[in-house]
């Protein structure tokens, strides 16, 4: 029952960064981005795509970084970009003047009357940008927003394909919105359909359906829906339409089918903790959240224990070493030096955490811990500018998005 030692020293890989990073760096918590891990991923995405014979559709919210977009766009070659979120929007159509962007999830109205109040540049929304629209009662409304602005608006139709977050559901509903876009064309335009099925890739329990099972009822539902249109609608149909699906857990099985003209890509490029999936076995962890050691203090000590304190660190090797690290208390896990953990009965904190490991892994003072963030579409904006890193040296530094 008694807890082995854990611990062990940097990798040759952080061990390098290490060197870099107290040369360098700025000695504070930074995201890193390892470029040749990330050339690696793209290049399993753009493969993938291309055995498919679709287009590559950018995820802005789990890249939150125009440095990085432009630098995955330029390898990937593609100018596809979906964003969520109202400033992102205008800073991409800024950014990226001649991207096609459609939007992740249905905004309100308002959010959307606000973009237009404020983009400046030559972008044009009534060519480039697709609304993502999943009800009639939403449609009414970006309805009412085309005719205030004297504009046409393109609508993409969102489709639930067994997420269950929202979306269509049934062809009445699909009807309804079709008509009303077949009643206004001066103000409507239908732009195509987005179905996304990541719980495809993500696991679920087996008696549930096997991934295949349940990607087929994904095609199964998506296939009715563009057929429905397509009998009912023919005027709204034509070529070139965006059939947008998948994300980063399931776009490799859309390699099966020809339906779709697109796929969704984002955190799979940078593949942090919770996409530690048989899905994307082949991609490479490419981002790291790396901090500098502020304190060693040895044993763990707690408040009011004082030396009693002392029976954890007889009990537990890995309680032998104290360290308290800049900043903390983020959507990540320990990566390197190994067997490094936070102490939950001392508390979290976000300014100066309390990490514990055994002597074996070896930190001082001034030492990086690393850490692998879960996600992305977060954990990135938190830390400034990116450091983009290659063989294990510094070579670029993006800004990341600002909210307002």
């Amino acid at each position: 029952m008694r807890p082995g030692d854990r611990g062990s020293p940097y990798t040759a890989y952080f061990s390098a960064l290490n060197r870099e990073l107290k040369a360098h760096g700025p000695m504070r918590p930074v995201m890193l981005i390892d470029l040749d891990l990330l050339d690696h991923n793209i290049d399993l995405v753009t493969q993938s795509v291309g055995r498919a014979g679709k287009h590559l559709r950018l995820v802005e919210k789990s890249l939150p970084s125009p440095g990085l977009l432009a630098y995955i766009t330029k390898r990937a070659n593609t100018q596809r970009l979906m964003s969520f979120h109202q400033p992102f929007l205008n800073h991409d159509a800024l950014t990226f003047p001649e991207s096609d962007i459609l939007i992740g999830k249905p905004l309100p109205a308002r959010s959307a009357e606000v973009f237009y109040q404020t983009h400046r540049g030559s972008f044009d929304p009534s060519r480039q940008l697709q609304w993502l629209i999943d009800t009639p009662q939403r449609l009414t409304e970006y309805l009412a927003l085309a005719e205030g602005l004297g504009a046409r608006i393109r609508v993409n139709i969102e489709l639930d394909v067994g997420l269950h977050r929202g979306g269509i559901a049934d062809d009445a509903m699909l009807g309804k919105m079709l008509s009303l876009i077949s009643e206004h064309p001066q103000h409507l335009e239908f732009s195509g359909f987005m179905g996304y099925d990541p719980f495809v890739g993500m696991g679920v329990p087996g008696v549930l359906g096997s991934p295949q099972d349940l990607f087929d009822k994904v095609m199964v539902i998506y296939n009715a829906r563009v057929n429905y249109v397509r009998q009912r609608f023919p005027a709204l149909w034509r070529d070139g339409l965006t059939l947008n699906t998948a994300g980063s857990p399931s776009y490799g099985m859309h390699e099966q089918e020809r339906l779709s003209s697109e796929v969704s890509v984002g955190t799979a490029f940078l593949k942090p903790t919770h996409y530690d999936l048989p899905s994307l076995v082949e991609h490479v962890p490419a981002a790291f959240i790396a901090t500098p050691v502020l304190k060693s203090t040895g044993a763990v000590e707690y408040p009011a224990l004082d030396d009693r304190s002392r029976l954890f660190s007889w009990w537990n090797p890995n309680q032998r070493a104290t360290f308290f690290i800049y900043g903390g208390n983020w959507m990540a896990e320990f990566e390197s030096p190994k067997g490094l953990e936070s102490n939950e009965l001392y508390g979290r904190s976000s300014n100066q955490e309390m990490v514990n490991g055994s002597p074996a892994v070896c930190l001082n003072v001034e030492d990086q811990v690393f850490l692998r963030p879960t996600q992305t579409e977060f954990v990135l904006l938190q830390f400034g500018d990116l450091l983009g890193v290659r063989g294990g040296k510094i070579v670029e530094t993006w800004p990341v998005y600002d909210n307002v």
